[in-house]
């Protein structure tokens, strides 16, 4: 079976609380696909790019430390990059907001260089509702941790989806880390 790796305390309460701080008052844009193609029926929710905010430099610092740990336990692959800007998500359960089941793998220049993914709940799971990380290393499906704080990093070739938020608004924070592409 296909690894799927969980870091339960990758950030504290108090860190995602901070993260959640600095980019509540950020521009955000709607969520698109690979190559900048819009499927609200795949996709709806609303995005901040990390590199864009100030005070957040520290988050990056944090997310090798994490995403160097679950490659060097689990993994091995070979990682030599983060090329793409972290993004927080926020599915807002007013906008049904849900990602379906896709791979974070895709045709683009960068898509294709992804090696493993890491998304990490920033939200208190009391806050909402619906909005679970889903993942299908195989053949079933499995809820990803949702504690505050909690990382979850997989190959980025894993089918995964956020369920529809029904209540309340769920926040993640995704990167991705790339390589030379999977033989």
């Amino acid at each position: 079976m296909i690894a799927v790796h969980t870091d339960p305390l990758a950030f504290s309460a108090t860190e995602c609380i901070e993260i959640l701080g600095l980019v509540a008052s950020a521009p955000t844009q709607d969520a698109g696909l690979v190559r900048q193609q819009r499927d609200h029926n795949l996709r709806r929710a609303d995005l901040v790019w990390l590199d864009d905010v100030p005070g957040a430099d520290w988050v990056m610092g944090r997310i090798i430390e994490v995403v160097r740990r679950a490659n060097a336990s689990v993994f091995m692959f070979d990682i030599n990059a983060f090329e793409e800007s972290p993004q927080v998500a926020c599915y807002d359960a007013a906008r049904e907001g849900h990602f379906d089941w896709h791979s974070d793998i895709g045709a683009g220049p960068l898509a294709a260089r992804r090696k493993l993914t890491m998304v990490v709940q920033l939200s208190d799971p009391s806050t909402y509702s619906g909005g679970e990380l889903q993942l299908m290393p195989g053949a079933g499906i499995i809820p990803a941790r949702s504690e505050q704080g909690a990382a979850t990093v997989f190959p980025g070739f894993v089918l995964h989806r956020v369920t529809p938020v029904t209540s309340g608004m769920r926040y993640s924070l995704t990167v991705w880390a790339h390589g030379p592409a999977f033989r």
